[in-house]
């Protein structure tokens, strides 16, 4: 059970009571009355054949409050397209699986890159922005959540207390993050969060000086978490990473639209665990190493819009005081697995900072080569100035592809 302290300069929804989840569905049914609910599955065709996702669609049928369910399919060709479409349909909710890599969604993303418009890269990000556009163009929702399809421990009480901040009208919370305690099978996990971001805002705080953006960065208690909600006016005019600087994005782009009274962060699992990624320290594109790199970019980019001046000098303080906050953040968590019975590896935990430190130079470096780099997608309404009848043309392609290929 989590204590009540509100820390940072945002709200903290905690869970207190272990309030029944029929409780909160039943109240959510109401809701629903005049604030429509969806939900958003980015999901990896391979996530279909894994153990988390159909375990998560059997939860995902009893739950009695959403309008709509959002699934983007990534990495799938026809034939898996048409399994994934039989795969969700026992969902008794309207729901519809955007096949990313079908002809109907290609040839619309190819106009779209004629005019610099589309996703740079492939991955999360540009699923979830396809994803985000198609819940604009059906109109079925007012209250979004999104979350990983990759989540081993899930169960529909996440869901409930994920959305019901942006759903409750006697709300006025614009956008949700969810948080939870990384551990599983008798260890703490998370290391990125716990030995990166943190570490790396405190560091920054001290290289830097103080500024609202990093307390507010540093009031999330698990800024990667991929869980979040909003309301559907967020999807507008928010531009997101196409890279795995996606959380770290969103996260700075609700502070730059938004009073921070309008954001909160919500307790939403007693336990969690999800696939874990690889090191990869001896290759830097690929997993918890190319992650490391682009989440550190991600906060140079923010830092540099928000005036501040970065050179070679500046990265190697930055390195330095990280490396020594990252070590002491290690006996800390050392300490408290311990006190909880709980296990952590202090050497694969310190050759992570050292990875880690390692990364923000290559990050800082790259930023210095690259200052104008966009990774940023455009937002949809940029789009839709520029095409006025986009998010009709995504919603019949969506649907051309649903009636042609469902079995």
């Amino acid at each position: 059970m989590g204590d009540f302290y509100q820390n940072g300069i945002i709200t903290t929804l905690h869970n207190l009571s272990h309030r029944s989840l029929e409780d909160m569905e039943n109240e959510l049914v109401r809701f629903s009355g005049s604030r429509p609910m969806g939900l958003i599955l980015p999901s990896l065709y391979s996530e279909l054949e894994g153990e988390a996702l159909p375990a998560i669609i059997k939860h995902l049928r009893e739950v009695p409050y959403l309008s709509e369910i959002v699934i983007g399919l990534d990495r799938a060709d026809e034939g898996e397209y048409r399994r994934a479409l039989d795969f969700f349909s026992d969902l008794p909710q309207h729901h519809r699986v955007l096949w990313n890599d079908g002809p109907r969604l290609q040839a619309l993303d190819r106009e779209l890159q004629a005019q610099d418009l589309a996703p740079r890269e492939l991955g999360k990000g540009r699923n979830v922005w396809y994803c985000m556009g198609y819940a604009l163009a059906s109109g079925r929702t007012e209250s979004v959540a999104l979350h990983d399809c990759d989540i081993l421990t899930y169960d529909r009480s996440l869901l409930a207390r994920l959305i019901y901040p942006v759903a409750n009208p006697q709300f006025n919370y614009e956008f949700c993050k969810g948080y939870y305690a990384r551990v599983a099978g008798g260890k703490i996990n998370g290391r990125v969060s716990r030995l990166l971001v943190t570490p790396l805002l405190r560091a920054l705080k001290k290289v830097l000086g103080d500024m609202e953006y990093l307390d507010y960065m540093d009031s999330f208690r698990y800024p990667l978490a991929g869980e979040f909600s909003f309301r559907r006016d967020v999807l507008t005019d928010i531009r997101i990473p196409s890279d795995w600087g996606l959380e770290i994005g969103v996260l700075s782009e609700v502070y730059r639209n938004y009073a921070n009274n309008r954001l909160c962060q919500v307790d939403i699992a007693d336990t969690y665990d999800h696939k874990h990624q690889e090191m990869s320290k001896e290759d830097d594109s690929r997993g918890l190493s190319k992650m490391s790199i682009d989440i550190a970019k991600a906060l140079f980019r923010k830092l540099a819009t928000r005036g501040v001046t970065f050179n070679s000098e500046t990265f190697r303080s930055l390195k330095a005081t990280y490396y020594r906050i990252a070590l002491d953040f290690v006996e800390t968590y050392h300490n408290d697995a311990v006190m909880n019975g709980l296990s952590v590896d202090i050497h694969s935990e310190e050759l992570a900072v050292e990875m880690f430190a390692e990364n923000i130079m290559k990050a800082g470096e790259a930023f210095l080569e690259h200052p104008m780099e966009r990774p940023f997608i455009p937002s949809w309404n940029r789009v839709a100035s520029a095409i006025p009848d986009i998010l009709e043309r995504l919603l019949v392609a969506v649907e051309e592809d649903n009636n042609e290929f469902r079995a």
